[in-house]
């Protein structure tokens, strides 16, 4: 079983109330081969919400409560984050996952690149909260860009 951000299968959970649709992603949920999950939500975030982005560092900074994860009009929601990082490894091992691909560039799902924390566009190296989670669990994480060579 693969552990899917929901937003790529077409389900309106990103910030903006939209999705991420992917129809080549969306077909391993058809086949029964995935599960979804939106870690923003399940941490309790409303959709549509106030952008967020990790600020002074990456997910496994905050993991490590050396960063936080604040919304664009500076309130901390690093809580929030956390809880649906926590809840969605706990679906994950329910099902027993093995590998997720997980929304890029995202303050809870992406891999190896994120926003920077101004708000701006600009990217930097690193993991979303759950990503890093995940990773730190053993869980291979790939993105919507990636995961046609490594998820089968």
């Amino acid at each position: 079983m693969i552990l899917i951000s929901a937003c790529l299968a077409g389900v309106d959970c990103k910030y903006d109330g939209e999705n991420n649709l992917r129809e080549e992603i969306l077909s391993l949920v058809k086949e029964k081969k995935a599960i979804l999950v939106c870690p923003e939500q399940l941490g309790g975030l409303s959709t549509p919400r106030v952008p967020c982005e990790i600020v002074g560092g990456d997910g496994q900074a905050v993991l490590n409560k050396c960063a936080k994860v604040m919304n664009k009009n500076g309130e901390d929601k690093t809580s929030c984050f956390l809880k649906g990082a926590q809840q969605a490894l706990r679906i994950a091992k329910l099902y027993g996952v093995k590998s997720a691909i997980l929304k890029g560039k995202s303050p809870s799902c992406g891999k190896g690149m994120i926003y920077d924390g101004s708000f701006s566009g600009k990217k930097k190296n690193g993991d979303g909260v759950t990503a890093a989670l995940f990773k730190k669990e053993g869980i291979k994480i790939v993105d919507e860009e990636s995961f046609k060579n490594q998820i089968k």
